[in-house]
């Protein structure tokens, strides 16, 4: 009886044993969350000038910053009129510049009146507000929340400056480095209201945001990414908020934006592709939210707490990003995952181990991740394109 039983025990120990082999093996490994995609090519271009005012900024020779309306583009030259030559003012400002001009902007008819200048992208300066603290935005867009296992958007602090279209990124060593790309959008005044919003000039931009998972990872709340924890910490740093070459000031805003495709690819493959129209909060929705969220230091960065914005408004120095869609690298840890880090907290003594289960899940998923190559790593071009907001190329470097 007893060597029956020995033996049924140690049938049934070999079954659980085959079993989790078995479902470790035949685990998935997605390289990257899989994205929908239009049919036909994005076509880039400037926006029409009965629609929009298109504006590059550039330094000078004598070192002063020029700001010009864009007429042509191609390849990496623009074809552009320095404000200037329209009456404006030199001022650092590109929506004091444009307000300056003692003329109208220019249509179709009136362009063939001024001199042109060609400038390569290269010496386009960053469209960014000029400040450090932006407003960052999760899950806006519906197939990447459901990526995230987010049920709803949220608003959180940025740290960096703006960089310009032609850039970098540093993949430091260890870090699961992830794209994102985003539509952006500036003021020509300080925001404390929704009234504030109707009735400042908006100017729209290309931005990119760069992500270090393993913050996410290791600091956000999965089932609260509205805790003030992680965000942050993950998406700031010198070189994670790329911008593109140029400053929209669109006629209509709303509907400009809702027709704006955008799209991502890493080393020519494609990402990410999507229409600014879906979008679950539009812009003026999110300086709203944003605005009701400013009363209470409660977002963690760097070891301390901080305020979404200071003195409780979108000031001009801050831009409002969009969120991203759908396609970024991460995924959630995965079976095997899950399984590896399981044996792992056994094999280290379990609950008298000085790690819990679910970090030692955590960075048993980080170290796999890195072992795959799936996330962003030196040598990489990623490639940020619109319709009429321009492009951001992206070299990541070690």
């Amino acid at each position: 009886m007893v060597k029956r039983t020995i033996a049924y025990s140690s049938l049934f120990g070999a079954v659980v044993i085959a079993l989790i082999f078995l479902a470790w093996v035949t685990s998935p490994d997605p390289k990257w969350n899989e994205a929908t995609f239009e049919e036909s090519p994005l076509a880039e271009s400037i926006a029409p000038l009965d629609e929009a005012i298109t504006l590059a900024q550039f330094a000078g020779e004598d070192g002063q910053i020029v700001t010009a309306q864009v007429l042509g583009w191609t390849g990496d030259m623009i074809t552009a009129v320095d404000l200037a030559e329209m009456g404006g003012s030199r001022a650092s400002d590109p929506f004091q510049a444009l307000a300056s001009i003692t003329s109208e902007p220019l249509n179709e008819e009136t362009a063939a009146g001024f001199p042109t200048l060609e400038v390569n992208m290269s010496r386009i300066l960053p469209t960014g507000s000029l400040g450090t603290q932006h407003i960052g935005t999760g899950t806006n867009f519906p197939e990447h929340a459901v990526e995230a296992g987010s049920s709803s958007v949220f608003s959180f602090p940025k740290f960096g400056k703006a960089t310009p279209a032609r850039t970098e990124v540093r993949a430091k060593p260890g870090i699961l480095l992830d794209y994102e790309i985003e539509l952006c959008i500036r003021f020509d005044r300080d925001i404390r209201s929704v009234e504030d919003f109707d009735a400042a000039v908006k100017g729209l931009f290309l931005c990119g945001d760069f992500t270090n998972r393993n913050a996410l990872v290791d600091l956000a709340d999965p089932d609260n990414l509205d805790s003030g924890y992680g965000f942050s910490d993950a998406k700031s740093g010198p070189d994670f908020f790329p911008t593109g070459p140029f400053l929209v000031v669109p006629k209509n805003w709303s509907s400009f934006i809702s027709e704006m495709r955008m799209t991502t690819s890493v080393n020519g493959d494609p990402r990410q592709d999507a229409r600014g129209g879906e979008m679950i909060l539009d812009f003026r929705q999110l300086a709203e939210k944003s605005l009701g969220d400013m009363a209470e230091p409660r977002f963690l960065y760097a070891d301390k707490f901080h305020f979404l914005a200071l003195d409780e408004q979108i000031d001009v120095s801050t831009s409002l990003m969009s969120g991203t869609s759908e396609g970024v690298i991460f995924t959630s840890p995965t079976r095997g995952d899950i399984i590896a880090g399981a044996l792992r907290y056994v094999a280290d003594g379990g609950p008298f181990s000085e790690n819990t289960l679910i970090d030692m899940v955590k960075e048993t998923f980080i170290r796999n991740e890195l072992e795959s190559g799936h996330f962003l790593q030196p040598g990489d071009v990623v490639h940020y394109r619109s319709s009429y907001l321009g492009d951001i190329e992206i070299k990541v470097m070690e």
